[in-house]
């Protein structure tokens, strides 16, 4: 009966003492930031490489020139290194010389990212014009 008492009484004050205890936290600042994009279907479908999608859209008379997020499609193939997408793009007459909203042309994002394959098709069409 003497333990169960002690055993009550030692289980009661850490109970107390930890029921007052402060948790140690600090804050780095009060910054949070949410940039939703608003991509449509026709630049994700190039951003993927579903070039079939892309086709389709193209023949239901998607616009081959239309901003999406500030960028053209043609920014988009060339960002993410569609060759196939930036060759059919150009091909229905993508303006290779439009600027997005960061002021870089279609050449300027493959560049920028390391898309060899995509700057050269670029810099072969511009050459042809």
């Amino acid at each position: 009966m003497k333990k169960t008492i002690i055993f009550s009484a030692i289980a009661l004050c850490f109970s107390i003492g930890t029921t007052h205890a402060k948790s140690s936290s600090f804050n780095v600042g009060n910054h949070s930031s949410v940039k939703i994009l608003n991509v449509n279907s026709f630049c994700v479908s190039i951003a993927k490489g579903d070039i079939e999608t892309v086709k389709k859209l193209i023949s239901r008379g998607e616009d081959v020139n239309k901003k999406s997020d500030g960028m053209t499609p043609v920014m988009y193939a060339a960002k993410y290194n569609r060759t196939e997408i930036l060759e059919l793009l150009i091909e229905k007459g993508a303006n290779l010389k439009a600027k997005s909203d960061k002021k870089m042309t279609a050449a300027d994002y493959a560049k920028l990212h390391g898309a060899t394959d995509a700057h050269a098709i670029i810099e072969q069409a511009l050459l042809k014009k």
